[in-house]
């Protein structure tokens, strides 16, 4: 009795584990950041944020054998329909290959390796704001100068879609 509990318990732990992981990735996805601080999905991008995690969390749990593609296409159709945002700076296939393999790790109860994952992607977040021709930067943390000031200008077109572009 005592040792179906304790690996119930183990599973539980993981798949809160790969939850975190899921967040982790989210939170550090640039789109993502801007959108959510420029307001894109209205007044309550923040908990839209917070809820895409336990949505993408769910889209695995549901579809065990996804397609890369598919991954892609699930989190640009959040993205276009909760901040009305088109992604386009390549980062959806990143973010879409971090999920499916922290996914991975989960399934085979990879403990160590999904920490690992999630502690990286922590340790490489950083803030990161649209610049002036509606671009974010790359990924990249510079170090704050004496006057780094960021100028937060996202590309609106006419139709009313912001598009997060690769800063060329």
């Amino acid at each position: 009795m005592l040792r179906g509990r304790m690996m119930a318990g183990a599973a539980e732990d993981l798949r809160a584990l790969f939850g975190v992981a899921v967040r982790a990735a989210l939170e550090a996805w640039p789109a993502l950041q801007i959108a959510v601080e420029n307001g894109f999905g209205g007044v309550h991008s923040q908990e839209k944020a917070e809820w895409l995690g336990g949505a993408v969390e769910e889209y695995f749990f549901r579809n065990a054998d996804l397609e890369l593609d598919e991954v892609e296409d699930f989190l640009g159709e959040l993205m276009t329909n909760e901040f009305d945002t088109v992604v386009e700076d390549g980062s959806l296939p990143q973010v879409s290959q971090q999920l499916q393999t922290m996914f991975h790790h989960f399934q085979r109860g990879d403990r160590a390796a999904l920490k690992e994952m999630a502690s990286l992607i922590t340790q490489r977040k950083c803030k990161v704001a649209a610049t002036n021709d509606g671009a974010a930067t790359d990924g990249v943390c510079p170090q704050p100068g004496p006057d780094s000031q960021t100028i937060k200008e996202e590309e609106i077109v006419e139709d009313g879609w912001t598009i997060v572009r690769r800063k060329k």
